[in-house]
């Protein structure tokens, strides 16, 4: 029986697998098709059977009673319960499974990364040497892809981004799957897994590699005029070759991020410290405009008088000849 299932599903053209929990998943496939497959071959033989049985030169005269007996219901009804079966039996455990055990990989300190899809390729976002994820925050977006790390964030300054996934052979392994445009459908075949990808959510899926490969890592949704394109690499390697490889990728994001923080940390400076002397001037132009200078008072006042001595007399002048002009008129 091994040897015939290996070789149906080498048949339908399956990849061999490579994860811990693939052999279930490879199972499920396996009592499916040849569930599928018995189907094929009754119900084909019962067809064939019939052309035959009924065949006109065989009987000329047609029967108006059709079957008289139930062998047929006792078939429909045996094909609901083996499917029945198959769903409350293999479908569901397998499932539960998946679900329950997800408090136990994540208690095992796996390998985490973001993967994010777009049009029409995907990105891995780790979380660096402190195992933290930066704070993410998808307003930040700038282009197709984009990890939105948040860089005010210290713990995502040793986050690194990388255009393909790599992970050490025999830890777990958790992908928060997500995308910045459209919905796409992240599937990796050898490790028989596959999650939609949908924009503003991150959806974990986890597995555990068993053996080191380099493949393939499709899109399962279709998603655009190049969907057939999304294509990217996902490599499993040695847990050292994946531990040095991390370390460099983070200390080299870390050394890069910390910089560019020191360097909007000097301009802010910078402009806190012009804006602080900009405030400055303006207080002491306005404490000098309140301030009062006595010689510019006195200066005022003697102007003052003299202004109004000359309208004193301006107007004393003005009576003078208007009784003058009085006067000549009598």
């Amino acid at each position: 029986m091994d040897l015939i299932s290996t070789t149906l599903v080498e048949a339908m053209g399956i990849p061999e697998n490579y994860a811990e929990h693939g052999g279930s998943v490879d199972h499920m496939i396996e009592v499916v098709h040849w569930f599928m497959l018995a189907l094929f071959v009754g119900w084909s033989s019962f067809f064939l059977f019939t052309c035959w049985r009924f065949a006109r030169r065989r009987q000329a005269k047609a029967s108006y009673h059709g079957v008289r007996n139930h062998v047929t219901t006792h078939l429909e009804v045996g094909v609901a319960i083996f499917e029945g079966v198959l769903l409350l039996g293999f479908a569901f455990p397998l499932w539960a499974e998946r679900t329950d055990r997800f408090e136990d990989i994540q208690a095992q300190d796996p390998v985490r990364a973001r993967v994010i899809g777009y049009q029409f390729a995907w990105s891995y976002h780790y979380p660096g040497q402190d195992g933290k994820f930066g704070r993410i925050d998808r307003h930040l977006i700038e282009k197709p892809g984009d990890a939105c790390i948040d860089p005010e964030d210290p713990n995502g300054w040793d986050d690194f981004v990388s255009p393909i996934l790599k992970i050490p052979v025999g830890e777990p392994c958790i992908l928060q799957v997500t995308s910045t445009d459209v919905i796409h459908g992240y599937a990796i075949v050898p490790m028989r897994i596959q999650q939609d990808a949908i924009p503003g959510t991150d959806i974990p899926m986890w597995f555990r590699p068993l053996k080191e490969l380099e493949t393939s890592v499709v899109c399962a949704q279709l998603c655009g005029e190049q969907h057939g394109d999304m294509v990217g690499i996902m490599q499993v390697v040695s847990k050292g070759a994946f531990t040095s490889w991390a370390e460099e990728q983070s200390g080299a994001a870390y050394d890069r991020n910390s910089k560019a923080a020191a360097a909007r940390g000097e301009v802010e400076g910078e402009k806190a410290e012009a804006e602080e002397v900009k405030s400055e001037e303006v207080k002491s132009e306005e404490a000098e405009a309140e301030e009062v200078n006595p010689e510019e008072v006195e200066s005022e006042e003697v102007e003052a008088e003299e202004v109004e001595a000359e309208e004193v007399e301006a107007e004393e002048v003005e009576s003078e000849e208007a009784d003058g002009e009085e006067v000549d008129g009598a």
